[in-house]
């Protein structure tokens, strides 16, 4: 019986030591993903990626932020505007504090809090039919949430209307949609009024990573701002000055 408890014992403690390496990563396990270690500038690898994620929409005004594992002055700079945006230490560097706010702003299937990938597909549940594979329409998908996350806090996290999100080639023929719309790749996202106006929802989207806004004064775009990440800036709503 004694040598059953040690070796109990001994099994909670490499799960603790498990939990806690990395010194600045966070002990606590997240049903999304977990870091593991402390992130800073010159840091590579798969868990600068998903932060990046978490960080697309923190790039700076008109900047995109790269996705590409690479922990370089840009992704410095976005991980200092997320700190700064909710009230954390602003140094640049990811530990404990920034990993439990971003574990707090999401939900288990990595998607953020206020936006789910239901709400950013209303073709079908399989992500398929578009002019990319399903995986990578709703990879697409998730990063423009992660922005729009960042959008709605900055204007003072209030709810943000989602008309249209994704598109299969069929569901695009249907609406009318241009045939090389951005729907078709699953970054983009149209956005109805209330409790923000158009014109609020495209002049704040400059500052959020979206190459792509459209809005009122642009035809077509008088009852919705659309926003996407297509590979240059494109931006038009004349209406709001934009």
């Amino acid at each position: 019986m004694l040598r059953r408890v040690l070796s109990c014992l001994a099994a909670l403690s490499l799960v603790a030591v498990v939990l806690v390496v990395g010194g600045g990563g966070s002990a606590q396990a997240d049903g999304c993903y977990t870091w593991n270690r402390t992130l800073s500038q010159g840091a590579s690898g798969e868990d600068v990626r998903q932060l990046q994620i978490r960080l697309s929409g923190y790039p700076g005004t008109g900047a995109v932020l790269g996705l590409d594992g690479q922990f370089g002055p840009a992704t410095r700079s976005a991980l200092i505007r997320f700190q700064q945006a909710y009230g954390l230490g602003a140094d640049g560097v990811a530990g404990n504090a920034t990993y439990s706010k971003i574990y707090a702003l999401q939900d288990d299937d990595c998607t953020p809090v206020n936006f789910t990938y239901a709400e950013l597909n209303n073709c079908n549940s399989t992500w398929a039919g578009g002019n990319v594979s399903a995986a990578q329409a709703k990879a697409n998908a998730l990063v423009s949430m992660w922005k729009l996350q960042a959008l709605r806090h900055a204007l003072g996290d209030q709810s943000i209307r989602v008309t249209s999100g994704f598109r299969s080639v069929a569901c695009n023929n249907a609406v009318g949609g241009a045939s090389n719309s951005r729907h078709l790749y699953g970054d983009a996202v149209d956005l109805g009024a209330g409790p923000h106006s158009l014109c609020r929802l495209a002049q704040q989207a400059r500052n959020h990573g979206f190459n792509g806004i459209l809005g009122p004064g642009y035809a077509g775009h008088n009852d919705h701002t659309h926003v996407d990440h297509r590979p240059s800036r494109f931006w038009s709503a004349p209406s709001c000055g934009i």
